[in-house]
Parts: C-alpha cells; sequence; structure tokens
C-alpha cells in the first residue's frame, strides 16, 4: 500500500489518498485530478505543488498530464497546476517530509503488522482527514 499526500501548510491540514500497491504515474496522475477537482469546487484558482524527484513524479506520462490539464484549465477555466521541484536528494526542503517522518513514528506498532484497513485508518485519525476510497490501480 501507498500513500499520496498533499500537505497545506498555511491550513496545517494534510489530504490524503491511499493506493492498494505502490505509486505509478497513473496513480499520480489520478491523485492529481482529484486534488485539483477538488480545489476548483473550492474557486482556487491555482495550486503550487513543491514536489522531489520521484520517478513517478517526474515521469513523461505525469509531465505530459500535467500539461494537457492545465491547457485545458486555461481555455475552460479551473484550478492550475504549477509544480516547483526540488533539487536532487534534498528532502529537507519539502515541507510534507516532516509531517510524514512523524506520522509514521506515530502509526505503526513494533509489536505487529496492522492490517491495511487499519493503518489507514490511523493515518487519518493522525493527520485529521476524511477517508475517500483508495484509488484502483490498473493491472499492467
Amino acid at each position: 500500500m501507498a500513500c499520496y499526500g498533499l500537505y497545506l501548510p498555511g491550513l496545517n491540514q494534510m489530504r490524503v489518498r491511499f493506493v492498494q500497491r505502490r505509486p505509478v504515474s497513473t496513480t499520480t496522475c489520478t491523485f492529481l485530478a482529484w486534488l485539483l477537482a477538488d480545489f476548483a469546487t473550492q474557486g482556487k484558482r491555482a495550486l503550487l505543488l513543491i514536489w522531489d524527484n520521484a520517478s513517478w513524479h517526474i515521469s513523461h506520462e505525469v509531465r505530459t498530464w500535467i500539461r494537457s490539464y492545465n491547457r485545458r484549465v486555461k481555455q475552460e477555466g479551473g484550478c492550475r497546476l504549477i509544480i516547483c521541484r526540488l533539487p536532487i536528494k534534498s528532502p529537507w526542503l519539502n515541507p510534507i517530509e516532516p509531517k510524514w517522518v512523524h506520522g509514521k513514528r506515530a502509526v505503526v506498532e513494533p509489536a505487529r503488522l496492522l492490517s491495511t484497513f487499519e493503518l489507514m485508518e490511523r493515518i487519518c485519525a493522525y493527520y485529521h482527514c476524511q477517508f475517500t476510497e483508495p484509488i484502483a490501480q490498473l493491472d499492467c
């Protein structure tokens, strides 16, 4: 299981979404579409996303999706996506990293493995966010 997340420092909020397997480009695009639709309904005009260089962030598929999405939003309206890439190997510059570290430590139990549902429940409780159905990942 993987957890996609967005940290909103000004509001001290997290938005999380789970996927049953590892993060891949297609799932990243689905996560971004979910976030941007939510922001558009709130009347937000742009989302500035600070991103590391994970392969599922910098893939050709994701970059193409972002360009296409922003072109469509420019014509039809909605919430644009602006990506700020971090320098390679500098996770301390990303404001979400300390949130992930503390969250991981807070939800695990050293004595036993948690079930997937229990882990998702604990993560949502820790970050005070609403549980949303996991993103379906297509078999490749």
